[in-house]
Order: structure tokens, then sequence, then C-alpha cells
């Protein structure tokens, strides 16, 4: 006859490998819904290379929230814009929230003294300081195999010469020759999908959550 302590270890072991179970679940769930987010705006973005947009930084008034520049128009933070757009995710509208805020925390590259509904979220350091702010900065990575499809990735463009200017693409599913995953961006003829990951010094490489803006 088994002892009584048999049947409670035998129990609890049962019980253990439920939870290892239950939180593996949960794990796997929300991995799941990351990867998707990630592949929705990795589709998102590759369909934006199907536009004829001619790059064209000028300040225009637009609607809010919602709104937008003319749609053969625009430049490397628009791609991000309309991208998100396409998942029902409203940058102009997110980024003008979080500066009303807590607009001292975000660059005064431009002198302004409050938000603008305009160009904010057109701003790629705002774009920056609201992503890192929303918590979905990552550590930069020489490790091409560390981008997953979705990411946002950010640059200077003349981080080599000491200057400064910020550009912004989207990583995608696509891999070059190389095995590098290609991203969207448009630095001047539109949106394209191009091996450029680490084609400039890179100043932010940012993965959002699951429950993005939900």
């Amino acid at each position: 006859m088994l002892a009584p302590n048999f049947w409670i270890e035998m129990a609890t072991m049962r019980l253990s490998c439920l939870a290892l179970i239950f939180w593996g679940a949960l794990a796997s769930g929300a991995a799941a819904q990351t990867d998707s987010l990630g592949m929705s705006l990795s589709a998102a973005a590759i369909e934006r290379t199907r536009h004829p947009v001619v790059y064209d930084p000028a300040y225009r008034a637009i609607p809010y929230p919602g709104g937008d520049v003319a749609p053969d128009r625009g430049v490397c933070a628009d791609v991000i814009i309309r991208a998100l757009r396409a998942l029902n995710i409203d940058l102009q509208k997110l980024v003008h929230e979080d500066m009303r805020k807590a607009f001292a925390a975000y660059p005064n590259h431009w002198g302004l003294t409050r938000p603008d509904t305009n160009i904010d979220h057109r701003r790629v350091p705002n774009l920056e300081t609201y992503l890192t702010r929303a918590g979905a900065r990552l550590p930069r990575s020489d490790d091409p195999s560390d981008y997953q499809p979705g990411d946002i990735v950010a640059w200077n463009l003349h981080g080599a010469s000491g200057g400064w200017l910020p550009h912004i693409g989207i990583v995608t599913d696509r891999l070059s020759p190389e095995g590098r995953p290609m991203l969207v961006h448009n630095i001047g003829a539109g949106p394209k999908l191009k091996d450029v990951l680490f084609e400039w010094p890179m100043t932010g490489r940012y993965r959002l959550p699951a429950d993005f803006a939900g």
C-alpha cells in the first residue's frame, strides 16, 4: 500500500505541471500577439511601396485627428504614420496627447512653445521620443537576427560627418540576399523596400507592445 505522502507528492507535481502549462500558454499568447502586430505592420509598410509619393517636407495644415497631407506627398515619417493608420493606430493623436501631457520631454529643435497637431507627429525626433515614452525602445544591435518584422528603426544620415539629419523606416519580413531584413523607408524617391538596416548610424530601435494604443 502506498504511503499518503506519495499521493500528496503526486498531486503537487500535477499542479506544478498545470501551472507551467498555464503560464507557458500565456507567454506564447503574448508573443503571438506581438508577432501578429509586427507582421501586420510589415505588410502595411510593404503596401506603402505601391503608392507613388513625391518627397515634400512642406508644412501643411491638416485635420485632427486622422489628418494627413496629400496622399502623393510625404516624408520618411509619413511611411510610419500611414502604415500604422492602416492598423487603426493614429500617431497624430497619440503624439499630440502625449505632448500635451509632457511637452518639456520632447525635443526643442524648432522653437515651439506648444504642441502643433499639423506637424509634431511628422518629425522623427518626436516619434523617437514618443515611442521611447511608450515603452517601445530596444537596445541597438549589430545582429540582423535581432530585428523583427514591424520594428521601427531611426538613423542619423549625417552621423559620420558630425551633422544631424534624422531618418526612419520599418523592418519587414523580406530578407536581402545576404540574409538581412529589408526595410521600407522614404529617403526621397517615395516609399521603397531596401536593404538599409546598417546603412547609417542608428539612433533608435523600437518594437511596439502587443497592446500598443489598445
